[in-house]
């Protein structure tokens, strides 16, 4: 079977040999979603954003499903989602029935994944699905999408499934042959993108981007910009095999130390800090490796876009 159509404008613009940007909505313990459609907005102006993805439950917390706020972006704001979906909620029945229904609501991207365990969130009493793992929801989605069939070879009927999905890949695994064995599978079932986590460590990153080149599939490198010291030293110290460079650390506190009580000056001193540090990085990824794009994770942080993606 050959190579499946671009169907999202995501895809679109990897395949015209654009270096493509996306960026990331976090929709939590919320009946109001116009916060997350003002950030969707705040994207759209930028003209530098193709696609947003749309979180589901990380960290195993209990938040809105991505379903509803993926839809909502793309209707009322007009900016394509990457809608997330997590095995570890779902068993094949209920993912089956979620994705026709994100078919019929215009939704062109998803991106699979396994899920943080609920052991981290907060339900912890909630017990994981895990009915099929990451890798056989890439194999379903493909004969969804390309055959017209159910997992279990039963037609779909009144139309055909025209979505691109990817996987994710995490750049800081150690060792890194399990992870790359991972991909691998994943792109057995053809997925279409690829999508990291974060990367800090620029020579770790073009490293890894140079293992997944074997699998002739876009790759878009995940960043993220920290809009307080708070959240660079919980990303140090909780989450696993990321590891926030110490001099940002010193720079980002410092910021908010001498600025405490001024926002206005704290905000600048934090965005300049997260500029110089990424344009930089964001350049020289573009320039030195085959990477397809950034996954830009600046969630609640969409006033950094226009200064950092400004030469773009």
């Amino acid at each position: 079977m050959g190579k499946r159509p671009a169907y999202s404008n995501l895809c679109k613009a990897i395949e015209a040999g654009k270096f493509v940007i996306t960026g990331e909505l976090e929709p939590k313990k919320i009946l109001d979603l116009s916060e997350i459609l003002h950030g969707a907005e705040e994207m759209k102006k930028t003209g530098k954003i193709v696609a947003a993805n749309v979180t589901d439950g990380p960290q195993g917390d209990a938040y809105m499903c991505s379903l509803v706020p993926s839809y909502l972006v793309q209707e009322k704001v007009g900016l394509e989602a990457v809608w997330q979906v997590t095995v570890r909620d779902r068993n094949r029945v209920a993912l089956f029935g979620d994705i026709i229904a994100g078919a019929v609501l215009g939704l062109k991207n998803i991106l699979t994944l396994t899920g943080d365990h609920t052991a981290l969130g907060d339900h912890k009493k909630g017990r994981p699905v895990y009915d099929i793992d990451s890798t056989q929801f890439c194999e379903m989605l493909s004969i969804m999408i390309d055959e017209g069939t159910d997992y279990e070879g039963n037609k779909i009927e009144g139309g055909k499934i025209e979505m691109n999905y990817g996987c994710v890949a995490n750049p800081n695994s150690n060792p890194r042959e399990p992870e790359i064995l991972k991909v691998g599978r994943k792109v057995e079932q053809k997925v279409d993108f690829i999508q990291t986590q974060t990367a800090f460590d620029i020579d770790e990153a073009k490293d890894f981007l140079k293992d997944l080149e074997q699998f002739n599939v876009p790759v878009l490198l995940g960043i993220f910009p920290l809009k307080s010291y708070g959240i660079a030293w919980y990303f140090d110290n909780y989450i696993p095999g990321v590891s926030v460079p110490k001099e940002l650390l010193k720079a980002l506190k410092k910021a908010e130390k001498d600025n405490k009580g001024n926002k206005p000056a704290k905000y600048a001193a934090l965005d300049k800090i997260n500029i110089e540090f990424f344009e930089p990085f964001i350049k020289e990824i573009k320039k030195s490796t085959k990477a397809a794009g950034i996954h830009c994770m600046a969630v609640e942080y969409e006033r950094l876009f226009d200064p950092l993606l400004k030469d773009f």
